[in-house]
C-alpha cells in the first residue's frame, strides 16, 4: 500500500481517529464516509475522512 493512497477515518460524534484505509485520489475526488464500529462510542456511527 502506497503512503499517499493512506486516509484516515475519524469518528463523526467523538472525532477520534479509528481507523485507516486507502482510495485512488485520481478516481475518487469527494470525501469518503462509512459506516463503521467506534469503541468509544460503543455504537456504530459515520466515519469521515479527515486530513493527516
Amino acid at each position: 500500500m502506497s503512503q499517499d493512497r493512506l486516509i484516515k477515518l475519524a469518528c463523526s460524534k467523538c472525532k477520534r481517529i479509528n481507523y485507516w484505509s486507502s482510495k485512488n485520489k485520481k478516481l475518487v475526488e469527494r470525501k469518503i464516509e462509512l459506516k463503521k464500529y467506534c469503541k468509544w462510542c460503543k455504537a456504530s456511527t459515520v466515519h469521515k475522512e479527515v486530513k493527516k
